[in-house]
């Protein structure tokens, strides 16, 4: 394990596993973007960061000098994992991608929600009658969960199995490589299992669909194609909205105001939700410094890993109004909340409509809710970050 040395620069020296970066990270940004377009630590091996939208933007579409084949900054460069789509670079990326497409497309993102809604208040039933509840613990992180299960169609009873391993690989393991690797030979045993299942008895789910899906030669996905699908639909299917959703919650436990007005105006939900995932960006992604090219005027080398945080983009007042204020109505809002370029997330549907529903049912089950003073949030350490625990006190409808 890595014990790193606290910041003192963070110009020159920045450090995204600092907990005064996970605490609070916008300060920090903010004075990173007022120095320069793109900043780097010779943390990490060496890392640079993009700081402004415009660089963000320029690196996320540029897939020639920038691989996505490493997708997280670490304090070590081991052999790759690979978890296609979204480690894979053209042209091998497209057809990966394109496998999932018809899974996350409006339409079938709509059948799943009746299933999402029966979850949220199956969940709500456990506590609504205590005045109280970690709505991190008892709430946000369920859903995901089991919405996603529900769609690979592995037991939703193996919830918790999941969020130890979304721990250990996105926050544990980002210090330790030992972590990380048990929790990654946990996951590839655990679906080998599901696997061999599907061959002798076929389901319809996503792990049937790969394993009936061909690539591009019209050949059956290999094995570690499978496997590292599988792994990056739990993961990202979890993590992600399980902070978005606490966040909003945070959000609306603090701000009365603004809950007092989507209670009023349920048409505002909508425009809600895109300015808490503008405002509250749960995902940094990264990227391999290939070759020697600029950003924003800026030189890049290879041999750099490069951290590229659409949160702090989403903070650029260069290109929203009021950046740091949160607007529910904001009437214009191109955030960059599920990333940009060719790796845009295939499952931003899903995630909209499991944060709606959250809030929704939340909203009509529990309209007055504040933060319990007596308690103490905490925020996710590493590439994702949401409420941890959120501790929340309430009077039911």
């Amino acid at each position: 394990m890595s014990d790193h040395a606290p910041v003192t620069d963070w110009i020159n020296d920045f450090d995204h596993t600092d907990p005064r970066w996970t605490e609070n990270p916008y300060p920090i940004w903010e004075q990173l973007r007022a120095t320069s377009p793109v900043v780097h630590t010779e943390r990490f091996l060496g890392c640079y960061m993009p700081t402004t939208f415009d660089a963000v933007k320029q690196v996320a579409y540029d897939t020639e000098h920038f691989s996505s084949r490493r997708v997280v900054v670490r304090d070590v460069r081991p052999q790759t994992i690979p978890a296609p789509p979204i480690t894979s670079d053209p042209p091998e990326h497209k057809p990966a991608k394109q496998l999932l497409l018809p899974s996350f497309t409006p339409d079938a993102i709509k059948k799943l929600e009746p299933r999402v809604r029966a979850i949220c208040n199956e969940l709500i039933d456990g506590f609504i009658n205590d005045g109280r509840c970690d709505a991190a613990a008892r709430y946000s992180r369920h859903i995901p969960v089991r919405a996603i299960a529900h769609m690979l169609g592995i037991p939703e009873a193996d919830g918790d199995r999941f969020i130890k391993w979304i721990h250990e690989i996105l926050e544990l393991g980002i210090k330790d490589q030992a972590i990380l690797m048990k929790a990654v030979q946990e996951m590839i045993a655990y679906f080998a299992g599901h696997i061999e299942r599907r061959k002798k008895e076929p389901t319809d789910d996503l792990i049937t669909t790969l394993m009936n899906a061909r690539d591009k030669d019209g050949q059956p996905l290999s094995d570690l194609h499978v496997q590292g699908t599988l792994r990056l639909l739990l993961i990202a299917g979890i993590d992600t909205t399980w902070s978005a959703i606490g966040s909003s919650l945070w959000h609306l436990a603090r701000i009365p105001a603004d809950r007092e007005r989507l209670l009023a105006d349920p048409e505002l939900l909508p425009a809600a939700i895109e300015e808490f995932l503008r405002a509250y960006a749960p995902v940094t992604m990264a990227r391999e410094v290939m070759k020697e090219t600029e950003i924003a005027g800026c030189p890049v080398k290879p041999g750099n890993m490069l951290l590229l945080s659409f949160p702090a983009a989403n903070r650029d007042p260069a290109m929203f109004p009021d950046a740091d204020k949160v607007v529910i109505d904001r009437k214009q809002n191109p955030h960059a909340a599920f990333g940009l370029g060719i790796h845009r997330c295939i499952g931003s549907n899903l995630a909209r409509m499991e944060m709606t529903v959250a809030i929704e049912e939340w909203l009509k089950r529990i309209p007055d809710f504040r933060l319990d003073a007596a308690g103490k949030v905490t925020w996710s350490e590493g590439t994702v970050r949401g409420p941890r625990q959120l501790p929340i006190l309430f009077t039911k409808a």
